[in-house]
């Protein structure tokens, strides 16, 4: 389907996923602070494959209320995070380098998940009678 010029642009991003790392909070040159966190969300099963492949995603959080609930964040817990796609260029030594990465606008924490149900016949991890 070809857009209309009457259907806007969209540039927004809703992710669920699992914190895989944390960075610390940096005070940028410009005075801006930002702090960075890694989203890892598992892609939907492909018809054929034996196990989901996963994303890892770099989000930063520039706003204070972003901020604050992304430094009490552990690696582990389930989050989920709204925004928009950004790409943000800076320099890596002499080198211009550029990243794209989701810009949240908004992020929570979600409870653990729970636990799936062995069926009757299902293996069982290792360790489990």
């Amino acid at each position: 389907m070809t857009p209309t010029t009457d259907e806007p642009d969209l540039n927004i991003v809703h992710l669920r996923g699992r914190v895989t790392s944390l960075d610390e909070p940096r005070s940028l040159p410009s005075g801006d602070v930002v702090h960075g966190l890694r989203v890892t969300v598992t892609r939907a099963l492909r018809p054929g494959a034996s196990r989901a492949a996963a994303d890892t995603v770099d989000v930063a959080c520039w706003s204070p209320a972003t901020r604050r609930v992304a430094g009490r964040l552990v690696v582990g817990e389930r989050v989920e995070v709204d925004g928009a796609i950004r790409r943000r260029f800076f320099r890596a030594g002499a080198a211009p380098v550029s990243r794209y990465e989701v810009e949240a606008s908004r992020v929570r924490r979600l409870p653990p998940a729970r636990p799936r149900p062995v069926r009757s016949g299902e293996a069982r991890g290792a360790g489990s009678p």
